[in-house]
């Protein structure tokens, strides 16, 4: 039986992206933001999405057709501000910002309807993906703690991908799963610094607060992961990057598709690893091929490591 987890994107961006092709402009128009792009990498491993979501405005009307994608379900609420989006030119290799709209928070009942959205389809699927805004305006951080809280005592599995004040409210409902970077944790003054020492200590204290299974991304250094009391260091194989936004986004959901199959922790964060490495390999945001996510998979080594950070002899 293919699993299936709800993913929760309260705002999906418009995305524009302006790339060359033989000489000329070549304009791309897609559904992004956090959620879109961890529901993308799913569906490529072979996981069945629903993707909650608040659409509203022109922004909104578009996204409604860019969504669903490919193994992707699409359940909205209609909000009245209208969702956020970005204009991008990549002609000359690299990310140039050309305009970038926030969107229009969620009021008091779009909140709730999202809420009751979610929780409605966690309960009937068993695993929930909880990410996060692109603006801290769109929606507030209580709504992850009910969530969390609520999923979590029913019997739903959540993962969260989240910092500041929506982590510290998720983590009351003690999530089975916490995917943070360690800029993350140093803006949140979780840790002190970004050794790993310090984000070990971090994850101790995650773990305090009521997260399970807790990954700390660590940009081009290896991940380190708490796996009930082991700290393990995830080495991948050296590839060249090509795009390495979104690679976070990619390992959470390779971690989540492998944990809602009912693989180990350990088979996650292999997958995981793997996902966001062929993301920085390609141009894509959340894109990658289910057969070379497994490739690299099999050479992934993943290095016990003590309380500094330094691997066991």
């Amino acid at each position: 039986m293919t699993a299936t987890v709800v993913v929760l994107a309260p705002s999906p961006l418009l995305t524009v992206t302006i790339e060359e092709r033989a000489g000329e402009p070549d304009i791309h128009v897609h559904a992004g933001g956090q959620g879109v792009w961890q529901a993308r990498m799913l569906s490529s491993l072979g996981v069945r999405v629903v993707l909650c979501a608040g659409l509203g405005g022109e922004a909104g009307d578009v996204l409604e057709h860019l969504l669903p994608i490919e193994g992707v379900t699409l359940r909205s609420v209609r909000t009245s501000g209208r969702n956020g989006g970005y204009v991008h030119d990549r002609r000359n290799g690299e990310r140039s910002v050309i305009a970038e709209a926030p969107g229009g928070s969620l009021d008091r009942h779009e909140h709730d309807e999202l809420y009751e959205l979610a929780l409605t389809e966690g309960l009937e699927h068993g695993f929930a993906l909880l990410s996060g805004p692109h603006d801290d305006r769109i929606v507030p951080a209580a709504l992850y703690r009910r969530l969390t809280a609520d999923l979590q005592a029913n019997g739903c599995s959540v993962a969260i991908d989240l910092s500041g004040d929506r982590l510290a409210a998720a983590l009351e409902g003690k999530p089975a799963l916490v995917k943070v970077s360690h800029e993350e944790l140093i803006a949140d003054g979780r840790a002190a610094d970004d050794s790993p020492a310090a984000l070990v200590t971090a994850m101790r204290s995650l773990r305090a607060d009521g997260a399970g299974l807790i990954v700390v991304s660590r940009a081009g250094d290896p991940a380190l992961a708490l796996v009930e009391d082991d700290i393990v260091a995830i080495q991948v194989p050296t590839l060249e990057p090509s795009e390495p936004k979104g690679a976070g986004d990619s390992m959470t959901a390779g971690m989540v598709a492998t944990l809602a199959r009912g693989d180990s922790p350990l088979a996650a964060l292999r997958t995981g690893a793997a996902a966001g490495a062929l993301n920085v390999v390609r141009s894509g945001l959340g894109t990658g091929n289910a057969e070379a996510v497994a490739a690299i998979a099999d050479r992934i080594e993943l290095v016990a490591c003590d309380d500094q950070g330094a691997p066991r002899s």
